[in-house]
């Protein structure tokens, strides 16, 4: 069953971990998928999806682009960044980069699209929230939780308004993913192999997540399988939020 045929989709953040995992699963699926990410090295080698190299940081890029892709059926805002520090070690550079890609750049994804969305009858938008922040508290990440935070507000504010025009918004949170990024920060740590015990020992199925994992609720909330879902965060921890 291809889920998302005759659908166009976009996912930001393709060239690795959840957004890669997302936009060959999409694929597979049916969509035709324009791949976003900054890395166009690794948009290259992504499977049945059209490349789009995309600096999310720049808000006139983020609009032209929306201009000559025009409307689809499908927008999963996936990029994102980790930023570790609590409120009094946390660097400015940090902070803002926290805010303007986790979420303005959001922001300015849904400014582009939404309305031929809207004028196309409608579509569902899936946003990367995160445990942290959006359902707990997570320590050392005080950027990151705000942000996530955001997130949450962010989709929950777009899905009441737009309702009434066939517009459906959920964001997904995800507790520990497995990920290139993730085992940047691991080996920031210094010590790569206590960090990652640390994070397998907070989850209660003993194990971290895959992107595969994160990828294939992202294709329900983007199919019209949850066609009478909205507005709702969906947590996908390992159990982690069950404490």
């Amino acid at each position: 069953m291809n889920r998302l045929q005759g659908k166009r989709a976009i996912v930001t953040g393709a060239g690795q971990g959840i957004g890669r995992a997302a936009a060959e699963l999409f694929a597979a699926e049916g969509a035709q998928v324009i791949a976003v990410d900054r890395n166009a090295e690794a948009l290259a080698s992504l499977r049945g999806c059209t490349a789009e190299t995309l600096d999310l940081l720049d808000p006139a890029a983020i609009a032209a682009f929306g201009e000559r892709t025009g409307a689809v059926d499908v927008l999963f805002n996936c990029a994102g960044y980790v930023d570790a520090g609590d409120l009094l070690t946390t660097k400015d550079a940090g902070y803002r980069l926290s805010f303007d890609l986790n979420v303005h750049a959001i922001t300015h994804m849904l400014q582009a699209f939404l309305p031929a969305m809207i004028s196309n009858g409608g579509g569902a938008i899936v946003n990367m929230a995160s445990v942290a922040g959006a359902v707990i508290g997570v320590g050392n990440r005080y950027a990151y939780c705000a942000s996530k935070a955001a997130v949450a507000g962010i989709t929950r504010s777009v899905a009441l308004d737009y309702v009434g025009q066939g517009i459906r918004c959920n964001a997904i949170c995800p507790g520990t993913v497995q990920s290139p990024s993730l085992d940047e920060r691991l080996a920031a740590t210094g010590d790569a192999q206590a960090a990652r015990a640390a994070f397998i020992a907070r989850q209660p199925m003993g194990r971290l997540g895959r992107a595969e994992e994160i990828a294939a609720l992202t294709l329900y909330l983007a199919s019209d399988e949850s066609a009478y879902t909205t507005g709702q965060l969906h947590v996908i921890d390992g159990g982690w939020t069950m404490a």
